[in-house]
């Protein structure tokens, strides 16, 4: 399945589009390697993914087209989440 499709149907982010944005801006890693929106995503793979200061890392667990939002966690362990320290030009 497509990495852009997984997150969305998998609800670690909300939308395809913006999935895809978050994919192309590099912020997106399959064991290890950066990720494009059309990579393939397998059962096994650890996905991380970076919203902003939060580094989230998951194992995909299943695939599934489509799910209903309850069971949409199923898809995915979550390994690890983590807050990155904010970097020495940062404007706080």
């Amino acid at each position: 399945m497509r990495l852009d499709k997984f997150l969305k149907v998998s609800r670690l982010i909300k939308r395809r589009t913006v999935a895809k944005d978050v994919s192309e801006q590099g912020r997106v890693w399959i064991n290890e390697r950066e990720a494009k929106p059309s990579s393939t995503v397998k059962i096994g793979d650890e996905l991380k993914i970076q919203f902003g200061q939060k580094m989230v890392t998951v194992k995909v667990e299943r695939i599934a087209d489509t799910t209903r939002k309850d069971e949409a966690s199923g898809l995915y362990t979550l390994i690890k989440e983590e807050m990155n320290a904010p970097s020495d030009n940062a404007l706080w």
